[in-house]
């Protein structure tokens, strides 16, 4: 039975609250505003080092001990039974906790993250990134095939918001703190300090501010070396391709490999975001169950994967949790390439399965693991061709396959996560390898501008889209060759203050009021909340405040029922809802589900679209 709350239990918050401010009020009167940030950085890079290591291990030492139970049974259905319980386990616990605990868990987080620092001032409650790391822990530890940089960036910047919340009363200091915490996390996890500077730029601040630069190396730095101190120096792949690679004709296969990088990486986006939206227009499927379907789903998938290329003669795990094992074994030639086609398809179906159930991982891992199967297929082919066509020139077959590997694994990162920079840095500090660098940037250059020119909007930045968040602050969509290609859901008006057609004028003017946002114009809907038109507030006044809208609105105070045929819907872009203001001279756009003309999800201005000019210009 739960003890109730009583008077000691207050005061002995209120004890703690005041012991907190005391402390934050020392350091705010010891400390200037530079010095005070230059300590929270190395307290964060400190925190989120920990943490990185603390989740890396959990997750590793969880796998291990569930594949070595499973692997231990002698009847073939309890090693089944396992590894179909152990990820749909995983689902089950994620689904709860994300549905009656800590919604925010839900996902990768990076895209949380994005919306905390343009929408909210940097907010993250410490809580979410305790989560965060226990619902990871279990969720991809258990044998689902996510990943786990994109938690360890949302909980180390919820680390460095509540850093950033007892050294400063600053908003704008505390919200700064956000780009710190995700620098230290990204390069805990990778091993890699400057790639997490590079994507911290590429991803979240869009530009390379020398103000942000200084605290994010400061973090980074010690989360790194608290990183290679606990985990050891070695990269995150250890295989090294140890030989050096001199410029040669095969190297030349980074050119297609780019190109079938960036469709499939189109192709992998697409159906994420599809199958996620699919996910939450059912609504049995909207409930806390829903992770625990998914990872049964990745049980069946990774169980497949195991027999089938066990038949082939060596049986992977790598569907299940990270999966690196199968990638070491890709980049040392050891898996054929029925193997990797197998691990490849498996892997693509079994990520987007959990992440669109609503499961707690990231895609990084996953993406460089796709990457380096892809490479690995063009490896072996390249390998195979050359016996017709010699172009190797005398290297050795199991390095041209490994380095294709690295090359796959550049190629995929750039096609999905869409960070060029990041992209080509990682996969060098990942594996210990620079020679390949001139074949790697082609390649990533490349796959990057076909799945940027398929699909402009990244993926994180998507799923922002689809969850209803106003993109208009960020700054990835303020170049002023970009903004006339986002969607008008990006800068909609989602609260609408609209007219009851069932309610008389004066009722429709009063609630006007209340809600405190008068407008020009108003959407007319009926009792159903279907669109029947658009009235003007003028119009509204004039209208008889005694009786019903829908009595009283005849010949000049009708609602404009052209506007029934003037709409746009949410992806339809901003410079064609531009043009159709333009042609029939109005200020106010309605936007309306693609399925349900009536259905009225927002509303778009010609103020809306000229601050998002403006923003652009900034």
């Amino acid at each position: 039975m739960t003890r109730p709350f009583c008077a000691s239990d207050y005061e002995t918050s209120a004890l703690m609250t005041r012991r907190r401010h005391r402390w934050s009020d020392w350091m705010r009167r010891r400390f200037n505003d530079r010095e005070r940030f230059l300590v929270a950085c190395v307290f964060c890079g400190l925190l989120c080092g920990l943490m990185a290591v603390v989740f890396h291990l959990g997750i590793e030492h969880t796998f291990h001990a569930v594949w070595t139970a499973a692997t231990g049974q002698v009847e073939t259905w309890k090693f089944v039974a396992i590894m179909l319980a152990a990820p749909a386990m995983g689902g089950l616990i994620c689904g709860l906790a994300i549905r009656f605990v800590v919604p925010g868990a839900v996902g990768s987080g990076i895209p949380q993250t994005k919306d905390a620092y343009y929408n909210r001032g940097g907010f993250i409650p410490a809580t979410t990134g305790l989560w965060r790391v226990v619902l990871g822990t279990v969720y991809v530890g258990l044998g689902n095939a996510l990943g786990r940089e994109g938690p360890i960036v949302h909980a180390s910047s919820a680390i460095a918001s509540r850093l950033g919340r007892f050294f400063f009363k600053d908003p704008e200091r505390i919200r700064a703190m956000i780009p710190v915490g995700m620098a230290a996390g990204i390069g805990a996890a990778f091993n890699a300090p400057l790639s997490a500077i590079t994507f911290v730029f590429e991803e979240l601040l869009d530009n390379f501010s020398t103000k942000a630069i200084g605290g994010i190396i400061v973090a980074v730095v010690i989360a790194s070396v608290v990183s290679r101190t606990l985990l050891g120096e070695e990269p995150v792949i250890a295989h090294h391709l140890s030989r050096h690679y001199d410029t040669a004709g095969w190297m030349l296969v980074a050119l297609p490999l780019g190109l079938v990088a960036g469709c499939l990486g189109h192709l992998f986006v697409g159906s994420v975001l599809s199958l996620r939206r699919w996910v939450k227009n059912r609504t049995w499927l909207r409930s806390w169950y829903a992770p625990a379907l998914g990872g049964l789903l990745c049980g069946v998938f990774g169980l497949l994967t195991w027999s089938l290329t066990g038949a082939m003669g060596s049986a992977q795990n790598g569907v299940f949790s990270i999966g690196y094992d199968s990638l070491e074994a890709a980049f040392e030639n050891q898996l054929v390439v029925g193997i990797l086609v197998t691990l490849l398809t498996f892997k693509i179906i079994a990520v987007v399965v959990n992440y669109a159930s609503g499961g707690s991982g990231g895609l990084f891992s996953p993406t460089l693991f796709i990457g380096g199967m892809l490479g690995g297929v063009a490896g072996v082919l390249l390998v195979e061709l050359s016996r017709f066509w010699p172009m190797l020139g005398g290297v050795d077959e199991s390095q041209i396959i490994g380095g294709c590997v690295l090359l796959g694994m550049g190629a995929m990162f750039g096609s999905v996560i869409r960070c060029p920079f990041t992209s080509l840095i990682i996969i060098f500090e990942m594996t210990g390898n620079y020679s390949l660098i001139l074949p790697l940037m082609g390649g990533n250059v490349l796959s990057w501008a076909i799945a940027r020119q398929l699909r402009p909007m990244p993926i994180y930045d998507a799923l922002l889209h689809d969850d209803g968040i106003s993109l208009k602050r960020m700054s990835s969509y303020r170049g002023t060759q970009d903004y006339r290609n986002l969607p008008v859901s990006a800068i909609m008006s989602h609260d609408v203050v609209s007219v009851q057609l069932s309610k008389t004028a004066g009722e429709n003017l009063e609630a006007i009021h209340r809600s405190g946002f008068r407008h020009s114009h108003y959407p007319v809907v009926d009792a159903e909340g279907l669109l029947q038109g658009m009235i003007t507030h003028r119009q509204l006044q004039e209208a008889g405040s005694g009786k019903l809208l829908s009595d009283s609105l005849s010949g000049e105070l009708e609602p404009q029922k052209e506007h029934l045929e003037i709409r746009v819907h949410p992806k339809d872009s901003i410079r064609v809802t531009q043009k159709l203001m333009q042609l029939k001279k109005i200020q106010h756009v309605p936007v309306v589900s693609v399925l349900d003309g009536h259905r009225l999800l927002g509303i778009v201005s010609a103020k809306d679209i000229a601050r998002q000019k403006n923003a652009s210009e900034i």
